[in-house]
């Protein structure tokens, strides 16, 4: 993992165990409060505002003495038993600490409150720990937690490179294939990138011509996927360039999509909760319209199909179904009437299509089911359109495949610029080209604020 992905990694588990700790404060103190009205006897203590000003010394204490005892340069997967000895000990310097201050401001606090703090604290954090755990050994977390690499250069220096991963990953990346420079065609190393989804190519180039390197930093910027350089820069006519560090070693980063950064984190907050929350509000319309879809024709109330997700990756999409149950079958009998150049198959008053389809998609009803994919993290609230995987692979021009190299969403440039009214495929691949290009999360916001009027009046909806 990069020394950037890494940081931002780290902070993200900060916040998260600084709330933890603050959570933990106030639930000894109000345990010990409820307790003091259960048991007569007990005396009342002072009101929780008292003590508020101990969180200056908690939450950045605790927090530097987790990093001084390297609780966030662990491994995703760590020894859980590490993990409690590490964060017992903070634990215990957090507890004596408090006790220290309270003595020297001579300010009393029940000895209850400052033991169950930092018993609660061990809890909590042990808590998020194990969910953490459990859902990267879950397929989609391992999927969505992983690395996928290809290794280019000399049979030596792959050779090493591999080597180094399997010692200093710890199980973060998959190696999914050793290329030599010197022997590899750009044909095979296409299909493979095509074929293997892969989101990273490492190019060790001390013992090869740079030529040839350079050939392949285009082949991938083109691609849309990362190539980190063991070696100078290149000119380059998408990616932006930057110099980081993999397990210890320097890297030249070439990046033609979004870089690892706030916002994109800010984004990934922004997709769950927004997808969670429309999910709430229109479960009854959603329920109603699943009911409709079953009654009025034959077949599944959902649609499932095969689309090419981040840098290809399929994974199956969900739709309400408003075709006939064998419209794909019947769509090589419509191939002369497609009103769409390059591998996308668009066809005004499709005949497949039910009349509550045909209502469905005029008001993108159909698309609310995607919401569950935007909560798998398959799929995001603003991307390119996911495209099905047979047509993804009738796609000429690598630099259409650039496309891939963000999340796919629910809505995009195209959508609010016409959606159907667009007949040309290398006009949509422009406007995906141009959000890729100019990503910055107030630019979705806009487009899912923009989303809204063409969604409630039907828009180029066909």
């Amino acid at each position: 993992m990069l020394r950037r992905q890494r940081q931002i990694r780290a902070q993200v588990q900060q916040w998260a165990d600084a709330g933890l700790f603050a959570l933990a404060f106030w639930l000894a103190h109000w345990l010990r409060d409820v307790a003091s009205t259960w048991w007569p006897g007990l005396a009342e203590i002072q009101p929780f505002d008292q003590y508020v000003w101990l969180y200056f010394l908690i939450l950045p204490g605790t927090l530097l003495l987790l990093k001084a005892l390297g609780f966030y340069n662990r491994p995703l997967l760590f020894s859980r038993r590490e993990t409690a000895w590490v964060l017992f000990h903070a634990v215990n310097i957090a507890v004596l600490a408090v006790i220290g201050v309270l003595f020297l401001r001579k300010q009393e606090l029940a000895r209850s409150v400052i033991f169950l703090f930092g018993a609660l604290s061990f809890l909590l954090v042990m808590a998020k720990e194990e969910l953490l755990r459990r859902w990267l050994q879950t397929a989609l977390g391992q999927e969505q937690a992983k690395r996928r690499l290809v290794l280019i250069g000399t049979p030596e220096d792959t050779a090493q490179l591999e080597h180094d991963l399997v010692v200093k990953a710890h199980g973060s990346v998959e190696v999914l294939a050793k290329l030599d420079l010197n022997q590899t065609s750009n044909e095979r190393l296409i299909g493979l990138l095509h074929d293997r989804a892969a989101n990273g190519v490492i190019l060790s180039a001390r013992h090869t011509y740079f030529e040839q390197v350079e050939k392949v930093i285009e082949l991938c910027e083109l691609e849309g996927v990362e190539v980190w350089l063991l070696a100078d820069f290149f000119k380059t006519r998408i990616s932006q360039t930057s110099v980081d560090d993999f397990l210890g070693r320097p890297m030249v980063v070439f990046r033609s999509a979004p870089e690892a950064s706030w916002q994109g984190v800010a984004k990934q907050v922004l997709d769950f909760s927004g997808a969670l929350l429309l999910l709430g509000v229109c479960s009854i319309p959603l329920l109603l319209t699943a009911l409709a879809v079953r009654l009025t024709s034959r077949g599944p109330v959902f649609f499932r199909q095969q689309r090419s997700g981040l840098n290809g990756r399929p994974f199956t999409m969900l739709k309400f179904r408003t075709m006939v149950t064998d419209a794909e079958q019947l769509q090589a009998e419509l191939a002369s009437f497609n009103e769409m150049d390059g591998p996308v198959f668009k066809v005004t008053n499709d005949p497949r299509v039910t009349p509550l389809g045909r209502w469905l998609r005029k008001w993108s009803i159909d698309e609310f089911p995607q919401l569950w994919n935007v909560l798998r993290g398959e799929m995001s609230l603003v991307g390119p359109r996911p495209l099905p995987v047979d047509e993804i692979r009738r796609i000429n021009d690598p630099a259409h495949r650039r496309r891939l190299s963000v999340k796919p969403g629910l809505t995009c440039l195209w959508q609010i610029s016409g959606r159907s009214d667009v007949k040309s495929f290398k006009e949509w691949v422009r406007l995906d080209l141009e959000y890729i290009d100019n990503w910055s999360l107030w630019l979705d916001v806009k487009i899912l604020l923009k989303t809204i009027p063409v969604v409630l009046t039907g828009a180029g909806a066909k």
